[in-house]
């Protein structure tokens, strides 16, 4: 009889994914505050560290903090792919990207010296703030929020490039009416009007002088208050329809949105259950 192989890996490798990527048991919810905790602190040193007074008193302490986040980071990433059948597609995920941008600027940074590339070094700690995007993730209801703009995408994206052709016709328009000597230099410049004078911005820095562009201005001001409640509307109205969605994560592709009583993934038809017999 064959010697049968250790079921030690597999044991771990599950009890990883229930610790890293699921958030209902008591393991997976310490692991979720600590490493929520982590990614506040994390962003705060980078923040901190951007101030000149700061960094000139702190600036050593600052640097061993954002080291000790790095560290902490990067075992997580590496846990993470580790733990669930896929790897690769987590990587290529959203939050993938995210966890590896959090981590890859303090790496690269130390390839790079500080004479011509200082400016590089700059963008590189700057791209460190996107820690704050792990926190997404993190959040009960973002998955959710995240299906229902992905639902209402089309109406959005119809909605928006309506939005577009007015204000370039808007734009065009007060090219036409006011002309160059009240600002209106070219038809971009009236485009650039329309959208600051369509979103409720107003600048002032252009304004119409002619009671016809004064008109045509009031009622894009006026339409602006209409636009700025649609794409809510358009949310709202998905939102609604709020499934039966369980925190399980596949421990093979560790896509989320399964049903409750979901027993394999529909994303890549992984068993959901492993350890279930």
């Amino acid at each position: 009889m064959p010697e049968q192989k250790p079921k030690s890996d597999h044991w771990l490798r599950h009890r990883l994914h229930e610790i890293i990527f699921e958030a209902d048991t008591p393991a997976g919810k310490l692991f979720d505050v600590i490493l929520i905790i982590s990614i506040v602190t994390s962003v705060i040193v980078v923040m901190l560290d951007s101030v000149v007074d700061l960094n000139l008193r702190y600036g050593q302490l600052f640097f061993v903090l954002e080291w000790f986040f790095t560290l902490i980071f990067t075992v997580e990433y590496v846990l993470r792919l580790s733990c669930i059948g896929r790897p690769s597609k987590y990587a290529r995920s959203f939050y993938g990207v995210v966890d590896l941008l959090s981590i890859l600027p303090s790496y690269v940074s130390l390839l790079l010296s500080a004479g011509k590339f200082f400016l590089v070094i700059r963008i590189l700690r700057l791209l460190r703030v996107f820690r704050v995007l792990k926190l997404v993730q993190y959040v009960g209801e973002s998955n959710y929020l995240q299906r229902a703009l992905w639902a209402s995408r089309r109406k959005i994206a119809v909605f928006l490039l309506s939005v577009f052709l007015m204000m370039i016709i808007f734009g065009s328009m007060m090219y036409i009416i006011e002309g160059a000597e009240n600002g209106f230099t070219s038809i971009p410049r009236s485009i650039y009007w329309a959208v600051v004078t369509m979103t409720t911005v107003g600048y002032g820095d252009i304004s119409p002088q002619t009671s016809l562009g004064q008109a045509i201005a009031s009622l894009v001001m006026i339409l602006g208050y209409g636009i700025i409640a649609i794409p809510t509307g358009i949310v709202t109205a998905e939102l609604t329809f709020k499934p039966n969605i369980s925190t399980q994560s596949c421990p093979e592709c560790s896509s989320e949105g399964h049903d409750m009583n979901a027993k394999h993934c529909k994303f890549c038809g992984a068993d959901l259950h492993p350890d279930k017999i």
